[in-house]
Parts: C-alpha cells; sequence; structure tokens
C-alpha cells in the first residue's frame, strides 16, 4: 500500500504532535507515524515555560488545558543542600502575559495538543506505526517504509521530519552524523500524594552530589526530581522507600510531611539525560527537529519546549517550500540557522550548570553557591538567567564581566537596571 503526502512526520512527541497541528491548521496534508500505541501514559513531570505557553496559545490550545490540572507557579527559591535559601528566582518579572511557569499534570498538555491535531486532521495521527527506512530518489529523500499490525506500508511525500528523539532512526536512516552523549547522571521523578502536604512554590535544593527539586502541581500535589547515577533505579528500590525518603530529608529537613506522600514505587520514573549534538538539522527532502538534532541536559528547562519551537519555525518556513516544489537542503536550511544561535547557546549553558550544580568539589561547589547569593542581590542578573531559562533569549545569559560579577570577583554599578519589558520594580522579589 502506498500513500502520498505533503509532509510526513516521524514521532508525535513534544515537536512531532506540535508540527503536526501547526500544518494542519495551515491546511498542509501531514502524516504522523506514532510507533506507541496509544497517547503517551507514562510519569513524567511538565513545566511549561514562557516560550512553550506562547507556542501552545497560538495554536489556541493554552486555553484549553483543563483548569483542574495545571498549576502557575510564580517563584522558583534555590537552597542550599541541608541548609538556607540562596536566591528566589521570580517568574512576575517577565512581561505578562508569560509571566508563570506553567506545572500540569502528567502528559495533560501533550494530550491537548494531541486531541487538537486529531480534530484538525482526523485520520492524520497513526498510532502503532514503526519507521523502517527512507524511500529516495537518488540524493533525495521523498517518503518512507513503515509498518503497521504486521503489514508494510510506503508513504510518499516531499518532505519527511525526523521527530523521533535523541536516538533518532530517521537521522540515522538520513546519514547524519551525531554525537550522542550520555550524563553520568540521571533522574528520579515522583509525584507525591496531595494528602501529605502542599507547597505553594517551588524550591530547589543544590549540595556536594545531590540535587532535590520540588514543583507544586495541579490538586495538591507535588513534582519531585532527584538526582541519581545513571542506571541506578534498581538499586535505589532496593534500598526501600523509607531509604530514599531519609535522603531526601537529608537535604531538605523542614519538608518531611511532603515526603511521606511518596507511598509506592508507581509513583515513580526514571528518566535520563543526554546531549545529541549533529552536523546538520536538514538533508535534501528531510529535516530533523527536537531531540532528533540537539537533544540537552534538563538543567536547561528548554528541551521540550525547544522542540515545539523548531516545530512553530518549520511550519512557518514550509508553505512556501511547498509552493515553490522545493525541499532541498538549502531550502530548508534558514529553519537551522534561525534555530541553531539558541539551542547551542541552552546545550553549552546546561553542560555550564552540570560541571557546577551536580559537583562533588567543594570548590566549585562554593562557587555555584557564591553565584546564586550574588543573583538574589542583583535583579539585573536575575533577569538575565530567568529570561534565558524561560526561552526569550537566544545569546548566552553572561559575557566575561558577568561571570567575574556572578562569581563575586567585580562590582556590578547596573545590578538594578533591568530591560525596559521587565514587568517587576527592582525593589521586588
Amino acid at each position: 500500500m502506498t500513500e502520498q503526502t505533503d509532509v510526513l512526520i516521524v514521532g508525535a512527541g513534544g515537536g512531532g504532535a506540535v508540527l503536526g497541528l501547526a500544518l494542519a491548521q495551515k491546511g498542509i496534508r501531514t502524516i504522523v507515524l506514532e510507533q506507541a500505541s496509544g497517547p503517551p501514559t507514562g510519569l513524567r513531570g511538565e513545566i511549561l515555560q514562557p516560550n512553550g505557553q506562547q507556542v501552545l496559545d497560538r495554536l489556541g490550545v493554552l486555553a484549553k488545558l483543563p483548569s483542574h490540572a495545571i498549576r502557575s507557579v510564580r517563584h522558583f527559591h534555590f537552597y542550599r543542600a541541608g541548609g538556607n535559601r540562596l536566591c528566589t528566582i521570580d517568574y512576575g518579572m517577565l512581561p505578562p502575559p508569560y509571566n508563570r511557569a506553567v506545572v500540569t499534570l502528567p502528559n495533560v498538555a501533550h494530550h491537548a495538543i494531541l486531541d487538537a491535531l486529531d480534530s484538525s486532521s482526523p485520520g492524520s495521527l497513526r498510532y502503532g506505526t514503526a519507521f523502517k527506512g527512507l524511500i529516495r530518489d537518488g540524493h533525495r529523500v521523498v517518503g518512507v517504509e513503515a509498518e503497521h499490525a504486521g503489514r508494510s506500508m510506503s508513504i510518499r511525500a516531499a518532505v519527511v521530519v525526523g521527530a523521533d528523539g535523541a536516538l533518532s532512526k530517521v537521522r540515522d536512516a538520513i546519514g547524519i552524523p551525531a554525537q550522542v552523549h550520555r550524563y553520568r547522571e540521571g533522574y528520579l521523578i515522583a509525584i507525591l500524594d496531595r494528602a501529605h502536604g502542599d507547597l505553594a512554590e517551588s524550591r530547589y535544593y543544590v549540595g556536594r552530589g545531590a540535587i532535590l527539586g520540588l514543583f507544586p502541581a495541579a490538586e495538591g500535589t507535588q513534582y519531585l526530581f532527584y538526582m541519581i547515577p545513571a542506571d541506578s533505579m534498581a538499586h535505589v528500590k532496593a534500598a526501600g522507600l523509607p531509604a530514599l525518603r531519609h535522603a531526601w530529608r537529608t537535604i531538605a529537613p523542614d519538608l518531611g510531611h511532603v515526603f511521606d506522600g511518596l507511598t509506592d514505587w508507581k509513583q515513580t520514573a526514571y528518566m535520563p539525560t543526554g546531549r545529541v549534538r549533529t552536523k546538520t538539522w536538514v538533508a535534501d527532502g528531510a529535516l530533523l527537529i527536537g531531540d532528533a538534532a540537539h537533544a540537552m541536559n534538563p538543567h536547561a528547562s528548554q528541551g521540550r519546549m525547544q522542540a515545539m519551537v523548531d516545530a512553530m519555525a518549520v511550519a512557518d518556513l514550509l508553505p512556501s517550500c511547498l509552493e515553490k516544489g522545493d525541499l532541498s537542503a538549502a531550502a530548508l536550511a534558514p529553519f537551522e540557522r534561525s534555530r541553531r544561535p539558541q539551542v547551542e547557546m541552552l546545550q553549552r549553558l546546561a553542560d555550564e550548570q552540570v560541571l557546577f550544580w551536580n559537583t562533588t568539589n567543594p570548590l566549585l561547589g562554593y562557587l555555584r553557591n557564591r553565584v546564586f547569593r550574588t543573583f538574589d542581590h542583583n535583579p539585573r542578573l536575575r533577569y538575565q538567567v530567568l529570561a534565558t531559562t524561560a526561552g526569550l533569549r537566544s545569546t548566552a545569559p553572561f559575557g566575561l564581566r558577568d561571570r567575574l560579577i556572578a562569581a563575586g570577583l567585580w562590582p556590578d554599578r547596573h545590578a538594578d537596571r533591568l530591560p525596559p519589558e521587565a514587568a517587576v520594580p527592582v525593589n521586588q522579589t
């Protein structure tokens, strides 16, 4: 069986689903292949940063998120593990209306995107369909071979989009070289029972080889993430729930009542971490978005958001390419040129955070805490960091002088100088 479409997307994750919806809203024929049998159901923490909120608003999805399943968070407090507060990041500094982080219950935003896609283009989303290979005409990609329910199929398309994650099969089939780096740390994530305490604001603890974060979610629940050695989930489980709760209490002694909300391993999941760097994101008749092109460490708090922004950039470019009948690598290259600067900046920033935040080195830990304390009384630097985390900057938050200032080695005569768009007076935190 052979089908024909304008755009064929492999993967219905954060980037692929958004791209499918954006193209459907433009009236472009699109098929989205997803190897899973249905929408995701697993545990994952979802924080919509301001740039992700902008994307969903543009697609008409943000306002449709169920109010009982989302929670807006303004303040993120950073603490030294077992000790005092280091600094507070206030999302209220950002220009409205996107001046909060939005925490959702598992998969709520993703399901809303998938529902909107199915409504806009019924039948375009194909679950249970596995990518098997590319169809080529010379060097040009012209479609894919896939399999559904044991039956082979061919789908020809003007352009094929690989949105199939860090271990992308589409990327490998195209032949795009990639550097795939696995970090030495992963994260145990959990959702804690509402009956054992509710935090109104987020907390993020950093210590010697220790990271623990808590985010208030809807219905009084709490998302938690806890850094553990990569692939060590089995060892953590073998030690038992009491040992895990004890480790958390050591880091955050005043939150024991919250940690009591972990009563079953079913409340937990493991999230590995990795980084992908590729030579290019485009080829004749094909391109990559999201983690397939540029996975990054979650310290950047932008992995899923960057996939969504990729999708919107591609959706803005493809109509003219399709109209001209030119889907060459040269015609697709403006997407990559526009997106690479922000993505590579975020990857570098995340790796710096891995070096300082994950460290067991006392000197690096001292410098890290010193920088956090500087942020607490320097609104200018604090805003620059926040705008980067929110996805609103394409350039690095710090130059050399700002790094010296953050480390307490240089005075800042302009510490109170905020950009015009900042919404909070200097004396507010």
